[in-house]
């Protein structure tokens, strides 16, 4: 947890404010909230209330929950326009049915992978979140989850649990091919299968690797470990990926990428 000097440095800090404030104004825009009425949001992990700012800047309303009290405390200093709860949302989100109109969440959603008590299972307290979410939204309605995942391990972790809970969705990957400006949305639906928005910068990228949709069927073209089947255009997109974490010069991704050739005679 922040301490209150690191709460209040970090809320302070030109260049967060500027990054939490380009990332509220991304996961609100993917919420595709009706434009003539004002909506009720919850925000997941709102910290010192930076992303609310945004929330009320375009007329909303909302709700923040954040598990620690620093940054609560500074969120309440600054007057911020919304509503605050303590509370740690792997143990659920704890609002009556249909309530929200939308959610999201900046920079939180990574941490419920991490198991901070002996008590704590990573798989069940994102089911308790995703699934009470599910709830806590009306039918229709979408939330958007930025998060920096540490490995695909993780991410598939997460969105298995967010699909398990009835969710429909799928990862939006802005600017995928750059290291920095490389960010990870993940854009779920509430009760009806929505078409999912293209990431920013995708245009020469493959869309099939940067908007990976799921649906509440199983995956095909997975072995039984749940790794990609070898030779498959998934293995070979990962391995490339991979490559490029390590700096190695590979080629860019086509509509090719994976297609088998046809025999030579």
């Amino acid at each position: 947890f922040y301490d209150e000097a690191e709460a209040r440095k970090y809320t302070q800090n030109s260049r967060v404010v500027e990054i939490q404030s380009q990332m509220s104004e991304r996961a609100v825009e993917l919420l595709g909230l009706p434009e003539d009425r004002p909506c009720l949001l919850l925000d997941v992990g709102c910290g010192s209330g930076l992303s609310g700012d945004y929330i009320s800047e375009e007329g909303h309303y909302w709700i923040g929950m954040d598990i620690s009290p620093a940054m609560l405390d500074v969120a309440v200093e600054r007057e911020v326009e919304g509503d605050l709860l303590l509370a740690d949302v792997g143990h659920g989100i704890p609002f009556r049915p249909g309530m929200f109109d939308g959610c999201i969440s900046i920079s939180a959603v990574q941490w419920l992978c991490n198991a901070d008590k002996k008590s704590h299972s990573p798989p069940k307290r994102l089911y308790r979140f995703f699934s009470t979410l599910y709830t806590a939204l009306a039918r229709g309605s979408r939330a958007v989850l930025q998060l920096y995942p540490e490995n695909s391990e993780q991410l598939e972790l997460i969105t298995a649990q967010a699909m398990r809970a009835g969710f429909t969705g799928g990862m939006v990957v802005d600017y995928p091919n750059s290291t920095k400006a490389k960010k990870f949305f993940l854009c779920l639906f509430v009760g009806t299968s929505g078409t999912l928005p293209k990431g920013l910068g995708t245009e020469s990228a493959s869309e099939e690797l940067h908007q990976a949709k799921f649906t509440n069927e199983r995956t095909r073209f997975r072995n039984i470990k749940g790794k990609s089947v070898k030779k498959s255009r998934d293995w070979i997109l990962e391995k490339k990926e991979r490559r490029r974490r390590q700096g190695k010069e590979v080629r860019p991704d086509t509509k090719y990428t994976g297609r088998k050739r046809r025999p030579h005679f």
